[in-house]
């Protein structure tokens, strides 16, 4: 199967997608995997991934364990049966000596890229690409089958690449940009860095949604200081964004970069494999917070519901 758009399929078809998160790391994951969940109608959510990451005093094995664990404590909330459907990454990240960490989430990922079906599934990625990169060395013939959203790292036209999702996971990012699977990238500066909240924006849309919109609330409090005009970027939600409507991000064809040991982007060298590739350019925040905001509220109406596909 060969493919050649990075556009997601339009309604009233659905979007098939797998979600590989590290959901504790921040506080911006939980309401992308919630946005996820609850967009049935336009996204067939087939598996949550829980991928690793590393802060201060921990270890990356922690960071997996506490992605994993988040997850659960979402799907709790909503009174989603996670069973068969979130499955663990790898627990350390790829280095120059190691091009692929088994896994179960890349095997799951590699069995479902591989199954038959009329068009590409979607990988979005909002971490480090530990799990996706395991699977494409592990098996590059799943580079056809496939479209990679990636949030992380920075535009093109800024001297340094280095963002959190990139720098600590530099030989994944380098195996991703230099593999045939077509990619969407969305950067941070100037594209995600739009997605910008606040508490009292989330006391009054949020807040009032049941466990699931005073646990999203509670934990964007409780992230850092508040005091009058504190916003945060909520970046994750710009990729969950991408898939349930392109045009709330739009992107531009660009030149596929590679990835420098400077943590640079530069050009590819010659023998790179040709494959689809866009940037982000914008993130129209609004109508993103509007689409989550509304499934939130016609979920705790007993209007909508959240789940996987079946």
């Amino acid at each position: 199967m060969q493919h050649h758009t990075l556009t997601p399929p339009t309604p009233p078809s659905r979007v098939p997608m797998v979600l590989d998160t590290d959901t504790a790391n921040e506080i911006d994951d939980q309401f992308a995997v919630v946005h996820a969940l609850l967009s049935q109608d336009r996204l067939q959510l087939e598996a949550i991934y829980a991928t690793l990451f590393l802060r201060q005093g921990d270890s990356p094995a922690q960071g997996l364990n506490d992605s994993e664990a988040e997850i659960h404590r979402l799907l709790d909330r909503l009174g989603v049966d996670g069973g068969g459907r979130v499955h663990r990454g790898a627990d350390r990240f790829l280095s120059e000596d190691v091009s692929s960490v088994a896994n179960a989430a890349s095997d799951d990922l590699m069995r479902r890229a591989m199954e038959p079906r009329d068009g590409p599934l979607w990988v979005v990625a909002i971490g480090a690409l530990t799990n996706i990169a395991s699977a494409l060395n592990a098996a590059p013939q799943i580079a056809s089958r496939i479209v990679i959203v990636w949030l992380g790292g920075q535009p093109q036209h800024r001297d340094d690449a280095r963002e959190f999702n990139l720098y600590q996971d530099p030989v994944a990012a380098r195996t991703v940009f230099a593999s045939g699977a077509p990619l969407v990238h969305i950067p941070c500066y100037g594209a995600a860095s739009h997605l910008l909240t606040s508490t009292a924006e989330l006391d009054a849309y949020v807040r009032p949604q049941g466990a699931i919109g005073e646990y999203l609330s509670d934990i964007f409090r409780d992230h850092s200081e508040q005091y009058p005009g504190r916003s945060k970027e909520i970046w994750d939600l710009s990729a969950t964004g991408y898939v349930v409507s392109h045009s709330w991000v739009p992107t531009r064809s660009v030149a596929r970069p590679a990835l420098s040991q400077q943590m640079e982007w530069v050009a590819p060298p010659d023998d790179a494999p040709l494959a689809a590739f866009a940037e982000a350019h914008y993130v129209q925040r609004d109508p993103i917070f509007n689409d989550l905001f509304t499934k939130l509220a016609e979920f705790e109406a007993g209007e909508r519901t959240a789940g996987f596909a079946e």
